[in-house]
């Protein structure tokens, strides 16, 4: 089980460090433990050291496997199939998206991703544990 102090445990997955480190941040900010992969394989291990992992946020192209290879992966997969996908991409056609749609995943966000309107979802799945004061 995570922490109280922080809400959900989630997976992003990119190869590009610089992206998925400033995401990592921009999460960790708003509360969520943040696991990060640069490849399909480096997010099937994090995976499976980590069965708590809420949600996994991957980008589309990656050089040596595509984030719709890792999510035809989890939806295989008895115990992950059912795991929220939302995908990232700079390039994405009409194909990936109709892949995308039959993976059922949760939603694409182009990039740059539009911060806001990323926070906006997670928070909907994910809404902040509420907080209350007691006074002395």
């Amino acid at each position: 089980m995570t922490s109280s102090s922080s809400r959900q445990q989630l997976l992003l997955v990119d190869d590009e460090e610089e992206a998925l480190l400033e995401l990592a941040e921009l999460l960790e900010g708003e509360g969520f433990h943040c696991f990060t992969a640069t490849s399909v394989k480096c997010a099937l291990q994090t995976l499976t050291q980590h069965p708590d992992i809420a949600l996994v946020i991957t980008d589309l192209r990656m050089p040596e496997e595509s984030g719709i290879t890792l999510i035809r992966r989890l939806r295989e997969h008895t115990l992950r199939q059912h795991l929220p996908v939302i995908v990232t991409s700079g390039h994405a056609d009409m194909d990936d998206v109709s892949d995308l749609l039959r993976l059922q995943v949760l939603d694409l966000f182009r990039k740059p991703i539009y911060h806001v309107r990323l926070l906006e979802t997670l928070n909907n799945l994910f809404p902040q544990p509420k907080v209350f004061l007691v006074n002395p």
